[in-house]
């Protein structure tokens, strides 16, 4: 639930942090910088550095981190000193993160990844060296026939997976397109020999529960689907949660009519087997890619005398949904409510979605002429040409045909990966949002016509179906002087909230970021950004995420920002928090810059804060 009881670092003294150490990933001298995108969006830019989205796991007083340079290292936390290193001969450890296993007496302890080649390692938590009694010399090939169908495609992590008991389960990441690709099924494995123990079909097969929800044979070879975030497990009941994603292509569902169970679900299976036990679908027949990407919460709700234990699950658009975690029921009730049918010929959008009566939506979920941009004459001028002609409204707008729509939030949320955090003490969970639009549109395919490559648009739409993307489609905003840009709508442009589970009410929610750019009494906009928080006992709560470079910290009670830093670059991670073997608490941050909103990759820092000694 991302929360550290450490109480030393409080409100009234946060603004006395400094910086205690810093750790920097990249090696001396430096090796080649990691494979992957660059530039906007990217992991290097030409900058030399890469970008790294890494929280660091500390366990035993040591510290476990990967790094976009080829490396997964072991620190020591008080000092930042680096005790041992792995380089991986191919491929990049997780983007996100590593796991533990405690061992079992026969097998030491153990630091368990995956990467961007498809591979699960076990390395010795002591000495950095792979556990030769896992798979071929601590190595388990992930991309095995059953996962690959023969189709070309991938099943990499690009998170950590998550221990239970003596097994560790694996979702992956697989393309957006074409439909049709490796399977997005959830994985056990024995972390002491490496051996499949369990599989979880991800789209059903002939005979499994769901298979009529895909019209005809539409599920057959689906690729998406898939567990790309972070799975949660309940120790004490032995159920795994596992948050899946939007069918493949994310945008068009004319080929596969129904509602497409599991997909965009929060599904609930036995830990030890893979049993199914129970779903809950968040957006039926997803063709806006809202699917779940952060990793579900485990929280308790207190109702007069009765607890109840919950799960927190959210999806891009920010609809927070608090359930039963041992039955999957509401706990505050759901509604389906009518939305938008479809322009495109062939898509059959589902004609309701379902809304939680509480919470209220926490991010922009619809747009008009009304809510246009106004924190400058230039700003609102530009937005309104380029509005001009879109399709406005909401929710759950389907995408346009022949022509372009604006759909609210787009595809990089409302909220993403990050997910939330939550202080126990308060019952609030702490969930920091975008605001931020996308445009797309769909028109008929010309015989001879290569498909469209807008930002975030052409790679969602079918390669060989009947339509292709509208030009000009991307995100829905205006360039400003930096790597900043004007979104559209009206601020706030990301914010963070506070939910009382006990309630269901927002408590608070405040602006997120700032705009340099803008004149200085207009700045207090919120930015977009990825990234997510920790909750502390000390009664804060620490966020970086946003593309103006800053961490912060916030007064969990009330929202009040209390400590403000300037990082060497944008912190797309999450930030944690632990006791020091010398009576410290601290606060630590990857901060590369990078990721998907056009931040400069301009440093391979992890940064501690704490109090002067």
């Amino acid at each position: 639930m991302r929360f550290s009881p450490v109480t030393q670092i409080t409100p009234e003294n946060v603004d006395r942090l400094q910086v205690a150490w810093t750790y920097h990933m990249r090696p001396t001298p430096a090796q080649p910088a990691a494979t992957g995108r660059a530039g906007r969006g990217g992991r290097g830019g030409g900058t030399g550095f890469s970008a790294s989205q890494a929280t660091p796991l500390v366990i035993d007083g040591v510290m476990y981190l990967s790094t976009p340079y080829f490396r997964v290292v072991a620190l020591d936390p008080t000092t930042g000193r680096e005790i041992w290193a792995f380089r991986l001969p191919s491929g990049n450890p997780s983007t996100r993160g590593v796991e533990y296993w405690p061992g079992d007496g026969t097998t030491p302890p153990q630091i368990v990844f995956g990467t961007s080649d498809s591979k699960l390692y076990s390395l010795d938590a002591k000495t950095g060296q792979p556990n030769p009694n896992f798979g071929a010399n601590g190595v388990v090939d992930l991309a095995t026939p059953e996962i690959l169908r023969g189709l070309p495609g991938r099943n990499a992590l690009s998170s950590p997976p998550k221990v239970y008991r003596h097994l560790v389960i694996t979702g992956g990441t697989t393309q957006e397109n074409p439909p049709l690709g490796p399977a997005g099924d959830v994985r056990a494995w024995d972390m002491r020999t490496g051996t499949l123990v369990w599989t979880f079909h991800s789209v059903p097969r002939d005979g499994e529960p769901f298979r009529d929800t895909w019209a005809g044979d539409s599920g057959l070879n689906r690729s998406g689907v898939n567990v790309w975030g972070l799975i949660t497990v309940d120790d004490e009941r032995g159920i795994v949660y596992m948050p899946f994603g939007a069918p493949s292509v994310d945008q068009y569902g004319g080929d596969r009519v129904g509602d497409n169970l599991l997909s965009s679900s929060l599904v609930a299976a036995d830990a030890n087997t893979g049993r199914y036990l129970w779903h809950f679908q968040v957006v039926r027949h997803d063709i806006w890619d809202a699917d779940l990407a952060a990793a579900p919460a485990l929280v308790d709700v207190k109702q007069g005398d009765r607890t109840i234990p919950a799960v927190a699950v959210i999806n891009k658009v920010g609809l927070l949904f608090l359930l039963d975690r041992v039955t999957g029921e509401p706990i505050y009730g759901v509604e389906q409510r009518p939305v938008p049918a479809s322009e495109v010929p062939t898509e059959r959008a589902a004609p309701t979605q379902p809304f939680p009566l509480k919470p209220r939506p926490l991010s922009r979920m619809t747009m008009s002429m009304a809510d246009v941009a106004t924190v400058t004459p230039e700003i609102e001028a530009a937005c309104r040409a380029f509005m001009e002609g879109l399709q406005l409204g909401g929710p759950y707008l389907p995408v346009s045909y022949n022509r372009l729509r604006v759909q609210f939030p787009g595809n990089h949320g409302g909220v993403n990966w990050g997910g939330t955090s939550f202080n126990p003490q308060l019952g609030y969970l702490f969930v920091n949002t975008n605001e931020l639009g996308q445009v797309s549109g769909l028109r008929d395919r010309a015989p001879d016509a290569a498909s469209a490559t807008a930002e975030g648009v052409g790679n969602r739409v079918h390669p060989d179906g009947p339509y292709d993307s509208v030009p000009g489609g991307g995100r829905f905003s205006v360039p400003g002087p930096t790597h900043q840009q004007y979104p559209c709508q009206q601020p706030p442009w990301g914010q963070l909230a506070a939910v009382d589970v006990n309630t269901g009410e927002v408590a608070w929610q405040v602006p997120l970021g700032i705009t340099e750019s803008l004149p200085a009494d207009r700045q207090r906009t919120g930015r977009p950004g990825n990234g997510g928080s920790i909750a502390t006992a000390g009664g804060l709560v620490f966020v970086g995420a946003t593309d103006d470079g800053r961490f912060r910290a916030f007064e969990a009670r009330t929202g009040r920002e209390v400590w403000t830093f300037t990082l060497p670059g944008a912190a797309q991670a999450t930030p944690m928090s632990y006791e020091g073997r010398d009576g410290r608490q601290y606060v630590v941050i990857t901060a590369t810059g990078g990721g998907f909103f056009g931040n400069p990759t301009t440093s391979d820092a992890v940064l501690a804060f704490a109090l002067p000694q």
